[in-house]
């Protein structure tokens, strides 16, 4: 049964506007691909394999300099060819085509060299993500994003990530943090910031909530309000896109949080601008990415 989620006080939001992000900027790498951060991106399986293709666009356009994808063996070679920019590595898949969890062993060299690594895009079998999470987790050391069924060994353990001293951001859903907390979705609806907080406290971890409203919560207590977005923003994919975006800020030298709150913003901006020249609803997850260079330069010219 799902234990309630712990009655706590809301800290006072930021509210995030291009102002703050305006005075809080993200490293400005100069030179070659280098030392702009390579993005290890982990995801998909035979039958989700678009996620991981949205989250790997989105880290690049978000400024990341390498770009590497971890995929199911099944559709390694698809992801190849639709990611020129890549290299793509292939994973041990089980019968219905998950990553299995021994693939971790099959990619940590990658994981362990790179800058920023992103876990979760499309992954499907919560057993075998969970397990993939925990072996390959307990070796990495520096920054890393987890998004959709990559939060399993959250959910399994909160303090699974302590070890990597806050390098880590956790990109849920209202569903999927309802999950991680052992908690009843009503309960994320009545508090997301509180909840927000909670599980970036527990898991000592910068968390960005998606959803309407965006929280973002540090666990030193910061917390951030993003009110940006528009409602086409809730369509499939939608959330690959902000995971992939954290990755690339990540890979690129942001802090967690700024990385978090960065994202959310950016994500909503380019919502905003597919809404007025698309149309309120019916544009497409796979539109976004391109519209992220263009959110930042309105940000920083």
């Amino acid at each position: 049964m799902p234990r309630p989620a712990p009655e706590m006080q809301s800290p006072d939001a930021t509210v995030v506007t291009t102002e703050v992000l305006r005075s809080w900027r993200l490293p400005e790498p100069a030179g070659d691909k280098n030392t702009r951060g390579s993005i290890l991106v982990i995801g998909g399986s035979a039958e989700t394999l678009g996620a991981v293709l949205l989250a790997a666009e989105a880290a690049m356009r978000a400024g990341a300099g390498k770009l590497q994808v971890a995929t199911a063996g099944s559709v390694a070679r698809f992801a190849a060819a639709a990611l020129p920019e890549a290299l793509v590595r292939a994973l041990p898949e089980t019968d219905d085509g998950a990553i299995r969890a021994d693939a971790a062993d099959t990619v940590r060299d990658l994981a362990e060299a790179a800058d920023a690594v992103l876990i979760g895009p499309g992954m499907e079998d919560t057993e075998q993500t969970q397990e993939f999470g925990a072996r390959l987790l307990r070796y990495r050391e520096g920054p890393v994003a987890l998004d959709a069924l990559g939060l399993a060994c959250v959910t399994a353990d909160d303090t699974c990530l302590h070890h990597l001293g806050g390098r880590v951001v956790l990109t849920p859903n209202p569903v999927e943090l309802a999950h991680t907390l052992h908690a009843d979705k009503d309960q994320i609806d009545e508090d997301p910031a509180g909840a927000t907080a909670d599980l970036a406290g527990r898991a000592r971890a910068a968390v960005g909530l998606g959803g309407v409203t965006s929280w973002i919560a540090a666990p030193d207590g910061r917390l951030w309000r993003d009110d940006s977005g528009a409602a086409g923003l809730g369509v499939s994919g939608s959330g690959d896109v902000r995971a992939g975006i954290t990755g690339g800020l990540l890979a690129r030298g942001a802090d967690p949080a700024q990385a978090a709150v960065w994202a959310a913003f950016l994500h909503g901006r380019c919502g905003e601008r597919l809404s007025s020249s698309v149309g309120r609803l019916g544009f497409l997850a796979r539109e976004l990415p391109s519209e992220i260079p263009r959110a930042y330069a309105e940000i920083i010219p």
